[in-house]
């Protein structure tokens, strides 16, 4: 389970990563990306879960449309996609805001082909080895 402080809930922090963010798109799904910052936003309002003086944690959020399947595989989908990103979250700058859009075919799509797609899109957004 991905913990409270690491939910993306907001439509508003959905938006910003999605239209400020940068992206990699991988045949299963797609990883936007923005990179944390501690100041305020345009309302001048800061994360909710960030505690006074201190970085925010970075934050995910899924989006499984219908497209992929009933609701069944959307479930499974999320599922796999929230156990990979727990184990991740680690490697994103604290504040980073990342929303993971599964595609049509995620839904057909096992564990460790989930895994690598994730893999390698954050790679591509974190400037890591290709």
């Amino acid at each position: 389970m991905l913990p409270t402080e690491n939910r993306l809930r907001r439509r508003e922090d959905f938006a910003a990563a999605v239209r400020r963010g940068r992206r990699a798109g991988r045949p299963l799904l797609v990883v936007h990306l923005r990179r944390g910052s501690p100041r305020p936003d345009s309302e001048g309002r800061t994360d909710p879960h960030a505690a006074e003086g201190v970085a925010p944690p970075a934050r995910a959020g899924f989006v499984v449309s219908k497209a992929v399947g009933n609701a069944v595989v959307r479930n499974r989908v999320k599922r796999r996609l929230r156990h990979l990103v727990r184990d991740r979250l680690d490697a994103l700058p604290p504040g980073s805001l990342m929303v993971i859009r599964a595609l049509p075919d995620a839904g057909g799509a096992d564990h460790e082909e989930l895994a690598r797609d994730l893999d390698t899109a954050l790679q591509r957004l974190l400037g890591g080895p290709s």
